[in-house]
């Protein structure tokens, strides 16, 4: 048989909160487009070419 090996991912998911209108939500931490607010459509991260960056919103938690 053959044997897959899977490489561990290192970008990981996040909560944040908006700082506008409360609203919190989770993001994918390399995202590569703006991310907006679900709530009240202010931008809360944009792309860096790696992590993102939080504009609007504050980290909240990890999930690894």
């Amino acid at each position: 048989m053959e044997e897959i090996i899977f490489k561990s991912l290192e970008s990981k998911f996040i909560k944040v909160k908006c700082k506008k209108c409360g609203k919190e939500q989770v993001i994918f931490e390399r995202a590569s487009h703006k991310l907006y607010c679900l709530n009240c459509k202010e931008i809360i991260a944009e792309p860096t070419g790696g992590k993102v960056k939080l504009t609007n919103a504050e980290l909240l938690e990890k999930f690894y």
